[in-house]
């Protein structure tokens, strides 16, 4: 599904002709969780970016008497899982080897009239004090008008850049095994806004064979005050300003698997005892899935401008990852890029970081997956580290 660098969550996801993380003939339809009933057949529109699965299992004709709930036209619940195990080791000073468990991903989706559906993410995972804790990623409420409009309501994933709105919660989906820098999660130290709590809306725009689409979100944004409060202001925003982003975005009909596009973020920032910060971010993309051929680019500048003509913060950033499939097995090849000031307020820690990372998948079944990956990290100031992981990802 990939909403690309904006709101993909609000527009038809692409087609996924040869992805890397998802074959042609894997089904985007999860799992129907009730007796004798088929998956319902809109359920990957209605989810809007439901994840890339394996085909759906048909239902067992039973004896048993037919669910009331579905007797009386009352919604139906559907379930998908994912979750992957790794073992990493390095040459960083300081980071033992360890053993890991993933998160536990149960992807829900509900449709509740014919223009009106719900999606759910709950996400269990256990932090770097080996602590679990329950994690609500994302909650949308979404409304169909038609091919040209869709209003999604709830927490989501910011379509800022291609990467965030087409691969989620599930290493499984994902070709290597991590997610760019890039688009490190909040509480990974990523330093891009990845989740938001608010309004997006999106759709086709009348263009021909350019396949344009627009994205629009309004959202609570970061929270800033402080590095120590939870990133995502679920229930209380820190300032009467809102968080904007505008994205535009082509699938041209001539180039099957290509997409390009571009968006603009802003909001205003209020760390504990500093002056505000208007934070503007640009990102754009261009990406190619097809014939087993897998191309993504993406760049994204942030200008963090202290107000009444204070200091200036510019951080820049991109990856490129290319691979190709080969029956179950592809290799996959990325390099990236991270620049934050030290003295950024905002993004404190980032710095530099930079190197290349070299892959191999393996599909063990249609349902799971074995990934081998080497990393070398340069930092500004630090020394630079190799690291080495292996993975099995899977779904569910």
């Amino acid at each position: 599904m990939g909403w690309v660098l904006l709101l993909l969550p609000l527009v038809d996801p692409p087609a996924n002709t040869g992805g890397p993380a998802a074959p042609a003939a894997r089904s985007q339809v999860p799992l129907v969780l009730a007796v004798s009933t088929a998956p319902t057949p809109g359920e990957a529109a209605a989810s809007q970016d439901a994840p890339r699965t394996s085909p759906p299992v048909e239902p067992q004709q039973s004896a048993e008497p037919v669910d009331p709930d579905q007797a009386s036209g009352m919604p139906t619940m559907q379930f998908r899982g994912f979750s992957d195990v790794s073992y990493r080791l390095d040459d960083e000073s300081g980071t033992a080897n360890s053993f890991s468990i993933g998160q536990f991903n149960l992807f829900i989706t509900s449709k509740l009239t014919d223009k009106l559906s719900v999606l759910a993410e709950v996400v269990v995972e256990a932090d770097l004090g080996n602590k679990v804790g329950i994690d609500l990623e994302r909650l949308l409420l979404r409304w169909v008008s038609s091919d040209f409009l869709s209003v999604s309501a709830g927490r989501y994933h910011t379509a800022i850049g291609w990467y965030n709105t087409a691969y989620h919660h599930s290493a499984w989906m994902q070709t290597a095994i991590g997610r760019p820098l890039l688009f490190a999660f909040e509480d990974d130290g990523g330093f891009l806004p990845i989740h938001d709590v608010g309004l997006s809306l999106g759709g086709r725009i009348p263009s021909g064979s350019l396949g344009l689409r627009y994205i629009f979100e309004v959202g609570n944004g970061a929270a800033s005050r402080s590095i120590d409060d939870e990133p995502v202001q679920n229930v209380v925003d820190e300032n009467n300003g809102k968080a904007v982003n505008v994205g535009l975005l082509a699938r041209p009909a001539g180039l099957p698997g290509f997409e390009a596009g571009i968006s603009v973020y802003h909001d205003t920032l209020a760390p504990e005892g500093r002056p505000k910060i208007g934070e503007s971010i640009i990102a754009g993309h261009a990406v190619y899935q097809a014939s087993g051929v897998e191309w993504l680019n993406e760049v994204v500048y942030v200008r963090n401008a202290t107000a009444d003509g204070g200091p200036v913060f510019d951080t820049v950033g991109f990856y490129t990852q290319a691979s190709k499939q080969f029956g179950a097995w592809r290799p996959y090849f990325r390099y990236q890029y991270v620049n934050a000031p030290e003295d950024d307020p905002v993004f404190p820690g980032v710095g530099l970081q930079h190197g290349p990372s070299v892959g191999l998948r393996f599909d063990v079944a249609d349902s799971a997956a074995l990934k081998f990956q080497y990393d070398r990290t340069e930092r500004r100031d630090l020394a630079g580290y190799n690291s080495f992981a292996v993975q099995v990802s899977f779904t569910f």
